[in-house]
């Protein structure tokens, strides 16, 4: 298991602090509409790896599922997702995703792994620091966010 923060390029130096990825300004956000896109959740994960590639952002697998569920939800549970957004801070990376729904999620309970259903908010909650959902005047925006901690600590903090 590599805990470094490092990037697919092998030839690149380890990169230190979150603040070292960021401008000035201290943050990132990209953007990615998805609103009648062909494969929506297979294109919302090929967009977060690149931006996390982009960043340096370790256990980019983490992020890409939490992508993928958001974007998964949107497509079961609504008429699909409108958009995607990344924002990178020195606290915290925030992933959310539009949709038309004004609809608030809400986790099955009690959560049952031998059912078919109801696991992608679980797994969001589990994956995550902290999720929840925003109504706007189009619909909502479901968000999870994870700290930006260094990775030895997110490790301890599973329980590895």
């Amino acid at each position: 298991m590599n805990t470094r923060r490092d990037t697919l390029d092998e030839t690149r130096a380890e990169v230190g602090p979150v603040t070292s990825l960021l401008p000035a300004g201290g943050r990132q956000r990209r953007r990615m509409p998805l609103a009648g896109q062909h494969k929506p959740v297979a294109r919302a994960r090929e967009f977060a790896l690149a931006a996390l590639t982009d960043w340096a952002w370790p256990e980019a697998g983490d992020v890409v599922l939490l992508v993928a569920e958001l974007a998964a939800n949107a497509v079961l549970h609504t008429d699909g997702p409108l958009e995607l957004v990344l924002d990178l801070s020195p606290a915290r990376l925030r992933i959310e995703v539009s949709d038309t729904s004004p609809l608030l999620p809400a986790p099955r309970r009690p959560h049952r792994p031998g059912l078919p259903g109801g696991h992608g908010l679980y797994i969001v909650q589990q994956a995550s620091d902290r999720w929840g959902s925003v109504p706007h005047e189009r619909g909502k925006t479901v968000w999870a966010e994870i700290d930006a901690r260094p990775v030895a600590v997110r490790f301890c903090a599973a329980g590895w």
